[in-house]
């Protein structure tokens, strides 16, 4: 197998542009330092009591689904986030909407989907690289050929694996009870199906790793 290695690291867009990935599905993504002006009092109350860095990169999350909230779902832009028992986020009043936030190393991403569970994970690659039981864990089968690879691509490579895998069990709501290391995600891959679910990894748009899944069949 011939593995083509994406660019590793790019820095995130300066605004949180939104973009279509799929029939009523919308991403966007912000540095922190960008993202996080579109939080609303409501979110800053929720970050009462955090840990600074933690706060930091929570209001960047929230900032980045306010703002792409008012492009594509303005109607709902000020709803409260509220959490199930599980912790997946939703808006209150809103059930229609499927919301999905994820931040690292400095950048924030947000997904929203009309009628559809949604989740999205972004993950900056390692400096040192793959760490070689986690390979061994998201990868079984793949993991010879990931080993093959310059230090730089394979932790890149291990990382697009591992946002796809957790955007699916984001978008059940089961986070890692949800054993996202058994997803088959292939290297390289660009999209597939798991259980009811479509992932895309959004190799197109962005550098730094980012994928998103959400149900196929609307609510």
């Amino acid at each position: 197998m011939t593995l083509r290695v994406e660019p590793s690291v790019a820095p995130a867009p300066r605004h949180p542009e939104p973009w279509q990935v799929a029939d009523g599905v919308w991403l966007a993504v912000a540095a922190y330092a960008d993202g996080s002006g579109a939080a609303l009092p409501s979110d800053r109350a929720q970050a009462v009591g955090m840990p600074d860095w933690r706060a930091r990169e929570f209001l960047a999350g929230r900032g980045v689904l306010r703002a792409l909230l008012e492009s594509v779902a303005p109607y709902a832009a000020t709803a409260t986030v509220v959490r199930d028992r599980r912790g997946k986020p939703h808006l209150a009043g809103h059930p229609d909407l499927g919301v999905s936030v994820s931040h690292d190393g400095g950048t924030a991403a947000a997904a929203v989907a009309t009628g559809r569970a949604v989740g999205v994970d972004v993950q900056h690659p390692p400096a040192g690289g793959a760490a070689p039981a986690l390979a061994r864990r998201c990868l079984r089968g793949h993991h010879d050929t990931l080993a093959r690879l310059p230090a730089a691509g394979a932790a890149a490579e291990l990382a697009w694996v591992w946002t796809a895998q957790e955007a699916c069990v984001k978008a059940t709501g089961q986070g890692v009870a949800g054993r996202p290391w058994e997803i088959d995600v292939p290297l390289g891959g660009r999209a597939g199906t798991w259980r009811e679910h479509r992932w895309l990894s959004l190799r197109e748009h962005s550098a730094t790793p980012l994928s998103c899944a959400f149900s196929q069949e609307e609510r």
